[in-house]
């Protein structure tokens, strides 16, 4: 299985339990198709250096990932879909 790193930018106006909850629900995807998450961290509630979507601050959340690629498919599907997340990465650690 690959290493990744998934960071996230959730919407400024969420609580940090909310954030959390995100947080929760992305390594629970990741767990139900046979990856697993190493780490976990909260940045909190950041500057960003231009507005995106009437958004001046976001929510940094950072994901360890060992998984195989599909899992990485479906994460990202999901993390699309979901309107409290603003913008998402995903890169593959050697």
């Amino acid at each position: 299985m690959a290493l990744y790193e998934h960071i996230f930018l959730a919407r400024q106006d969420l609580s940090q339990a909310q954030v959390d909850t995100l947080a929760a629900t992305a390594t629970e995807i990741i767990e139900k198709n046979e990856g697993k998450v190493t780490k976990t961290e909260t940045w909190g509630l950041k500057s960003l250096a231009y507005k995106i979507d009437r958004n001046r601050k976001a929510h940094f959340v950072l994901l360890n990932i060992d998984a195989p690629g599909t899992v990485v498919e479906e994460l990202e599907r999901q993390t699309r879909i979901n309107e409290d997340v603003i913008r998402y990465m995903t890169i593959r650690v050697d």
